[in-house]
């Protein structure tokens, strides 16, 4: 019985060891993105972006007649619009999701 419970003892210890060794690590690593992707951001997806979310608005007006029935005008809104705006003009410079 004694062994069990040193064994199990040694294994609790070992996890509590890496696990704190873990979040060292952690806190050691940078997220912010590089240069590179702040560039490609800027010169790639951003006019992507755009054109998605014009595109979005143009199939929000043709999903009217279809969703204004049934009520669900802002589900449709948040997902042709509202999104593709978002993602173009508010996210961070260079961070996709």
């Amino acid at each position: 019985m004694t062994k069990l419970v040193s064994f199990a003892a040694a294994v609790v210890l070992s996890m509590a060891a890496f696990s704190a060794s873990a979040q060292g690590y952690r806190e050691g690593i940078d997220d912010s993105p590089s240069a590179a992707a702040m560039a490609f951001d800027l010169v790639v997806v951003r006019p992507l972006g755009i054109v998605s979310s014009v595109a979005g608005l143009g199939l929000f007006i043709v999903s009217l007649p279809f969703t204004a029935p049934q009520g669900d005008i802002g589900a449709a809104a948040n997902r042709l619009v509202v999104d593709p705006v978002y993602f173009t003009f508010v996210r961070p410079l260079g961070e996709t999701p």
